[in-house]
């Protein structure tokens, strides 16, 4: 660990060398090993990010379903509550569930 320290803080020019030099005949050796290795992570980021996205398209649509479902409530409850509450509150309830929710 040291001989790496030592060529980063800008110590011996001949350990940096040995060690570029050694990587560079190791390279053709190491390669077969390294490379299916390299493919096999890169397929599964590949799988897990897909897996991932459809996870949120999933979740996105439920949330969107609810989401109307609460909508169409307020806006029911709002028509079947006419005789019951005064034009006012019907008024912001449609407004609320127009805005989803939000008053402005």
């Amino acid at each position: 660990m040291a001989i790496f320290v030592d060529v980063f803080r800008g110590g011996n020019i001949v350990t940096g060398l040995a060690i570029g030099v050694g990587f560079a005949l190791l390279a053709p050796v190491v390669k077969p090993f390294v490379r299916p290795l390299a493919k096999t992570a890169i397929k599964a980021g590949m799988a897990a990010y897909d897996r991932g996205r459809v996870a949120v398209a999933e979740f996105t649509e439920h949330a969107g379903d609810i989401l109307a479902e609460a909508r169409s409530e307020l806006a029911e409850e709002a028509i079947n509550g006419e005789d019951r509450e005064p034009k006012s509150s019907q008024r912001n309830k449609l407004e609320e569930a127009k805005h989803g929710g939000r008053t402005s």
